[in-house]
């Protein structure tokens, strides 16, 4: 029987800060650790974890239990990634290790999210949380206001906006028109929220990752999903450009948002279609290369095919019955463009799921025949 005692450093300060590298085995280089961290930053609460983690260790050996103590520590982006690589250690270290139970030391409620995945790996006797005990000067309104803006994710949240408020405004200064700050510090205000409200933080870094990963190992996917990320911004340039001259030309209200919506569709699904299908051309030809690639991959392109053609020809249509100018002037035309457009899907979209459905079929086909062999065998 051994009983581990896991200290958690989920975003990764160790590294960052002290250059050590994680899992940290044993007692002395946990010592070692804490000691460099704390040189280096002696405010982080993590040295103060590992501290605690060694003072549960010297309890367990004076008990005469078999105990060893390991620091796990994820990654600066906390979320997904960091959980990712601390899982990642932590089923390395019980593959290697006979372990039987564990006991937690963390610095509070962040690490502790890390519990129900440890306990689906390794039993856990107990919890323990380092709270660190400050002097009545230490706890006043400054110090506190001064450690939280020098933490990178609340000082991201708080000085983003108003750094980005301010830029647009003396943007807008500098090019003599003060009217359209109020509309620009909206845009990006508004887009910042919805990035913030849908939790856009753990995507766009696991994307980073991804191309990370794709850069270091020479895929094609590195180069195709700059491609698709470049066409996206332009599709979304073209978008935005055609919109404000509509709105500046007759304004949102004399056209209607849902027209000015629609014309936006108009002018760029087939950007972000073609942007999607680089996306996705560039993954096959990986899996090719690394002989993974089935016909089934085909299917999502086929799919993103037909969703464009509908959604350009419905936007077609609904222009055409529009008062909008430069629209279609033959509603009829348009509406023939609709039905084609929506046949077209249906094709296409067909043959999409024949391709998914041969291929799991295939798929069928070999089990039941290895399956076959197998019985032949025994």
């Amino acid at each position: 029987m051994r009983t581990l005692v896991i200290c958690i450093d989920r975003d990764n300060d160790l590294g960052e800060k002290a250059n050590v590298s994680s899992p940290i085995k044993g007692r002395e280089d946990n010592i070692k650790a804490a000691v460099e961290l704390a040189t280096v930053d002696p405010e982080d609460s993590d040295s103060n974890t590992i501290f605690g983690g060694i003072n549960v260790l010297n309890e367990l050996h004076s008990k005469g239990i078999d105990a060893e103590i390991v620091t796990f520590a994820g990654d600066k982006n906390v979320g997904v990634i960091s959980d990712q690589k601390i899982v990642v250690q932590l089923d390395a270290f019980l593959e290697e290790n006979d372990i039987t139970n564990a006991i937690f030391i963390s610095d509070g409620a962040e690490d502790e999210t890390l519990i129900p995945i440890v306990q689906s790996r390794v039993k856990i006797d107990s919890v323990k949380r380092i709270v660190v005990q400050q002097s009545a000067n230490l706890e006043s309104t400054y110090y506190i206001l001064k450690n939280a803006f020098n933490d990178p994710k609340i000082s991201q949240t708080f000085f983003v906006p108003i750094g980005l408020t301010a830029l647009i405004y003396a943007i807008f200064l500098l090019a003599n028109y003060p009217e359209g700050a109020i509309i620009g510090i909206l845009a990006a205000i508004g887009a910042y929220m919805l990035y913030r409200g849908f939790n856009l933080d753990q995507p766009f870094a696991l994307l980073r990752e991804r191309m990370k990963g794709s850069y270091y190992e020479g895929q094609m996917t590195f180069v195709t999903n700059t491609i698709a990320i470049i066409l996206a911004v332009i599709a979304t340039m073209i978008g935005a450009v055609t919109l404000w001259k509509y709105f500046t030309a007759g304004g949102g209200w004399y056209y209607g948002l849902i027209t000015l919506f629609t014309v936006f569709i108009n002018v760029t699904v087939w950007w972000y279609v073609i942007a999607i299908l680089f996306a996705n051309i560039g993954k096959m030809v990986d899996l090719k290369i690394n002989d993974h690639f089935s016909i089934k991959d085909v299917s999502p392109s086929l799919f993103i095919t037909a969703m464009g053609l509908l959604f350009w020809g419905a936007s077609t249509y609904i222009l055409s019955v529009s008062a909008l100018p430069g629209a279609s002037d033959v509603p009829d035309l348009s509406l023939q463009y609709f039905i084609y457009s929506v046949v077209g899907a249906i094709i296409i979209a067909l043959a999409g799921i024949k391709t998914s459905l041969k291929e799991s079929f295939s798929d069928t086909q070999r089990k039941v025949k290895k399956g076959k062999k197998d019985k032949n065998k025994n």
